[in-house]
């Protein structure tokens, strides 16, 4: 089993704490170095005993480090891969979390330069509606999907590391292409996060419904349960998987549209139709995945 004498975690939040508490638990390493824009952010997590220490040194935080996980928003990845480039060790492994992974390869490739083969791309399909180091678990991970995204120009000894990495803390890994990877995505998670934002925006924006919150019930909580989503996150993800996003709200666009001519005209019919068909396609695959 593999093991690390040190790992460097660049933002110690929900993600990165949770990697780095699941490293800890299953005994993968012997000490986690904290990198981060708070200072307080780091403190607590280091009383937390999510990482061992911390530091606002770059090269300290670096420097030796086998593994470095960058878990920072979309927005400052570019700058981050600047930062750590100096300071890798010759046969360092970075890798990451970003939700979109062609903008995050393009940055990789053209900061890290010669030594982007040992960038492994990825991205860890869990999360909580919370935010923050105080929500880092180290089981967040167990049973949920890890994609990673190599290259060709990805060294496989990084990858496969990576990828029993995941596996050691009990996430399924898959691998695909980063256009195929955030294709999929900009679909099943990136526009129901915008369509929740959204809705719950437009209701607020609305004065004479009065305080409609107050009337909500299981189907709108669930619905907009992720609306309370971290917002600098996922403004980035809109501003960083952009065109595949754009898409897909125009054709949810195309889809909201024929929906309500359906309603205006009372088509029951059509209508039932298109619920039956949706709820038997909703059967098919999310609940036999759930059950299984």
């Amino acid at each position: 089993m593999i093991k690390f004498d040190k790992i460097t975690i660049i933002g110690v939040g929900l993600i990165g704490g949770s990697f780095a508490k699941g490293l800890k638990k299953a005994g993968l390493v012997e000490e986690v170095v904290g990198f981060g824009r708070s200072q307080s952010n780091l403190k607590k997590a280091v009383d937390l005993e999510v990482i061992d220490r911390f530091t606002d040194d770059i090269a300290d935080a670096v420097s030796g480090s086998e593994l470095v996980f960058l878990a920072v928003p979309l927005g400052v990845m570019a700058d981050s891969f600047e930062a750590i480039k100096p300071h890798l060790a010759k046969n360092a492994i970075v890798t990451d979390a970003g939700s979109s992974k062609s903008s995050v390869v393009l940055s990789a490739q053209q900061a890290l330069a010669e030594k982007f083969s040992c960038f492994v791309p990825g991205h860890p399909i869990a999360g909580k509606e919370q935010s923050g180091v105080e929500a880092a678990d180290e089981a967040l991970y167990v049973n949920h999907r890890v994609i990673l995204t190599p290259i060709e120009q990805t060294n496989q000894t990084a990858l496969t590391i990576v990828e029993e990495i995941w596996s050691l803390l009990g996430a399924n890994v898959e691998q695909m292409a980063p256009q195929q990877h955030d294709e999929i995505f900009a679909a099943t998670s990136h526009l129901p996060h915008l369509l929740a934002f959204g809705l719950v925006e437009m209701l607020h924006e609305h004065p004479e419904l009065g305080n409609v919150f107050h009337y909500t019930a299981g189907g709108f909580k669930d619905f907009t349960r992720i609306a309370s989503s971290d917002a600098e996150m996922w403004r980035d993800i809109a501003v960083y998987n952009s065109d595949a996003i754009v898409k897909w709200l125009k054709n949810y666009g195309v889809a909201i549209q024929q929906l309500a001519e359906l309603v205006e005209n009372k088509d029951a019919e059509a209508l039932y139709n298109l619920f039956s068909e949706a709820k038997q396609a909703r059967d098919e695959h999310i609940l036999q995945i759930q059950q299984n």
